[in-house]
């Protein structure tokens, strides 16, 4: 398992302030276009990798899932997804680091994952396990950090000389793995990939993708302070995907 910061009580603080820790899905600028990548959950059995607070699982199970496993390796987290879907009996957590996590074949027709695989070191094994736990021609969608976003690291604008956003430097972009960023005004390790290594591995690896989008902050966050910069830069990749 690689670092756990949502165990960090004063990281976990200032995570559960967020607009999309306290406001859920509406909160987050990328849920419009999320929602429109997924399936249809009637009758499905759903694996949530990186559950965080369970909001992904509560909808599963609201739009009829038939069973729902959130995966999170953050205990502190856990504690708020299963007191937010304490009456939804179809939901069920599992304490374990999504690379450690295994499950038995063809297990589920869904597999979700919202803004965790950019901390997973080895993201093609996870992506070979995920496959071997989907049905054939079962539905894999996730989002996650921008390779553009995490190339350079430190994942912050460069200023001019008033204090003025310059511009979003990318650099070291081919260079794989570790990167140093700072969230929340906390040190966190985060792991870089390019859009090649997710997508057409993807491709070379037993799925056929169904849909991308780098989503745009929608309109009616536009005047949330800081919200109108995301439309000069990509900070999410989201795909939707079919285990072949």
């Amino acid at each position: 398992m690689g670092e756990n910061k949502y165990d960090d009580l004063v990281f976990f603080d200032k995570y559960s302030r967020m607009a999309r820790s306290r406001q859920g899905l509406s909160g987050a600028g990328e849920w419009k276009t999320l929602e429109k990548l997924l399936p249809d959950f009637a009758g499905k059995r759903v694996l949530d990798l990186g559950c965080g607070y369970g909001w992904h699982c509560r909808y599963a199970a609201e739009h009829g899932a038939a069973s729902v496993v959130g995966v999170d390796c953050s205990e502190r987290m856990l504690a708020v997804a299963r007191e937010k879907t304490a009456d939804l009996p179809q939901v069920t957590y599992v304490k374990e680091a999504m690379e450690d996590v295994d499950f038995s074949p063809e297990s589920f027709d869904v597999v979700l994952s919202s803004l965790a695989f950019h901390y997973v070191e080895d993201f093609p094994a996870l992506r070979e396990k995920i496959r071997r736990w989907l049905v054939p021609g079962g539905d894999f969608v996730f989002s996650v950090e921008h390779p553009i976003f995490t190339a350079r690291g430190d994942q912050d604008w460069l200023y001019g000389p008033g204090g003025e956003i310059d511009c979003f430097p990318v650099d070291n972009y081919f260079f794989e793995g570790r990167r140093r960023a700072v969230f929340l005004g906390e040190p966190v390790t985060k792991y870089h990939r390019t859009l090649t290594t997710y997508l057409d591995g993807l491709l070379t690896g037993g799925f056929a993708l169904r849909r991308v989008a780098e989503p745009m902050p929608p309109e009616e966050m536009l005047d949330i302070p800081g919200m109108r910069d995301e439309l000069r830069r990509p900070m999410m990749l989201l795909v939707a995907a079919l285990r072949l």
